[in-house]
């Protein structure tokens, strides 16, 4: 799309918005129930449409596509108004005449670009916060996902249909560069971008323009930690799914693993017995395990992270080249390479791509310092019998998120912000924090007794203020605020003395 037709959806959904903003809470409830009772009965349509444009097999896509999205519907429902609902705010001591509050505001029209790894959810995660928040949403989506963004359009409008809401609401844009950039200098009020720190950057730029608040979820690479005392049967499954679900093409995949030399070798050949069995091919045919890559030469630059690493000393167990013939291309096989050091660019690239990366370490703080040693941060992932030593394991990690003796449980968890730091970005969707992310949190106090007590300006304060009027402030902190009852005594006996003063020393106001 050019930028001025984006500029005209934008203007749409603006006026849309001040029409939906006005529904109640149990008209949005509504609307996502409908679009929960269509992801139930179009499950299989919902897949198989996501996986043409993903290359992801059907099961990956019930997993990240289907699954996900019905919890956050699920929790939004059940928990949303609650955290949208005005908040009590304490007052402090010198307003405890007062009540606060905080109210939370629709921003108006959210922005959102979209990557392709997972067409369905990535649509339909920001939508139903927004649209619960009471915001209008235009999404663009990638140009590598807009055949499925188009069918998943057409359902869109037939929900709003179905609630009365106003079509106009949800705008779902395609184009590359000048889209984007129009998306986010268009109009909207907030933007949220998930994809590239390169192109993350460029989204803050454009954004610095117009004040336009962004939310950035970039790259990720992150560690699976497995101690000494970890529980194979459970971990290495975890690891298989953390590694190669959707090929490796997610921003929370698993792309180092740290195992303590003492279960290293145990570690590598029950990973090496399952990853010998897995299928690869197009995501459509039955029993195939990993599917394609979706981004044109994604395969190739796998390649040469797997190059590099074999030319520093690292051992391919499985895989590890491009196969050509019917499937080669965009096909790159599931891949266990051993023997990674920190010299070496797969260990600090993000991979993205099916790749079970594995670090010999000797200790748990040598696993802690060599997964902090990485720009990015947004997941990890801690493996061992003993929650209290996980816990502090997790704790000790710069990352957003920390799932123990799971993988990437806390996205499942629909309560909890989803986000990272250092060039894994800032700020956070999804959970509370999240949902209120849609809105405008707005400051309210009002008397709490008007009709007994009101806040009127002492009359030493009063314009033009009395000779005494530093004096009378420092009596009221010392009042208020002194660490004894001595000296809050003392506060009050000096304003008490304040108002003593001869009547011609302030203003009084009849």
């Amino acid at each position: 799309m050019r930028a001025e037709e984006v500029r005209e959806r934008i203007a749409k959904a603006a006026k849309a918005q001040r029409e939906w903003a006005k529904s109640s809470f149990a008209t949005r409830r509504k609307l996502l129930r409908v679009i929960q009772r269509f992801i139930l009965e179009e499950q299989d349509t919902i897949c198989r449409v996501s996986a043409r444009d993903s290359g992801k097999p059907l099961v990956d896509a019930a997993f990240g596509e289907v699954l996900v999205t019905l919890e956050k519907i699920r929790w939004l429902c059940n928990e949303g108004e609650r955290w949208l609902k005005p908040e009590k705010r304490s007052t402090g001591a010198m307003m405890f005449y007062k009540k606060a509050r905080v109210e939370y505001h629709p921003v108006g029209v959210m922005g959102a670009i979209v990557p392709w790894n997972y067409p369905f959810h990535n649509v339909f995660n920001p939508l139903v916060a927004n649209l619960f928040a009471g915001n209008a949403l235009v999404v663009k989506v990638s140009e590598y996902a807009s055949w499925s963004s188009q069918y998943y359009g057409r359902v869109i409008d037939a929900a709003l249909d179905a609630v009365g809401a106003p079509r106009d609401l949800v705008q779902i844009i395609t184009g590359y560069g000048e889209a984007g950039s129009a998306l986010v200098t268009g109009g909207v009020q907030k933007v949220v971008f998930v994809g590239s720190t390169g192109i993350g950057r460029k989204v803050m730029e454009a954004a610095a323009k117009t004040l336009t608040p962004v939310v950035l979820e970039l790259g990720g690479k992150d560690p699976f930690i497995v101690c000494a005392d970890a529980d194979l049967k459970q971990c290495v499954p975890m690891a298989l799914r953390g590694a190669f679900q959707s090929c490796g093409q997610n921003c929370a995949g698993a792309e180092r693993f740290y195992v303590h030399e003492k279960i290293h070798d145990k570690f590598l050949a029950k990973v090496l017995e399952s990853a010998r069995k897995l299928r690869q091919g197009w995501a459509l045919s039955s029993s195939v395990d990993c599917g394609a890559m979706c981004m044109p030469k994604q395969a190739q630059y796998v390649q040469s992270l797997i190059d590099d690493a074999v030319a520093r000393g690292a051992t391919v167990h499985v895989g590890g080249k491009i196969e050509l013939g019917a499937q080669g291309g965009q096909f790159y096989p599931p891949t266990v390479i051993s023997g990674i050091t920190h010299d070496m660019r797969i260990a600090r690239e993000e991979v993205f791509g099916p790749v079970l990366a594995i670090v010999k370490t000797k200790s748990d703080e040598e696993s802690i310092s060599l997964a902090n040693d990485c720009d990015f941060g947004l997941g990890s992932n801690v493996f061992t019998r003993s929650t209290r030593r996980a816990e502090k394991l997790g704790s000790q990690l710069e990352a957003g998120m920390t799932s123990i003796n799971d993988f990437c449980s806390t996205y499942m968890a629909q309560s909890l912000p989803f986000g990272g730091v250092k060039e894994s970005g800032f700020d956070r969707f999804a959970g509370i924090e999240g949902l209120r992310g849609c809105c405008v949190p707005k400051s309210v106090v009002v008397d709490r007794f008007p009709w007994l007590m009101k806040t009127n300006i002492p009359p030493p304060l009063c314009y033009p203020v009395a000779d005494n009027a530093f004096a009378f402030c420092k009596a009221l902190s010392r009042m208020f605020f002194g660490l004894n009852v001595a000296q809050q005594f003392g506060g009050l006996l000096s304003l008490a003395k304040c108002f003593l003063m001869p009547s011609n020393s302030y203003t009084k106001y009849d």
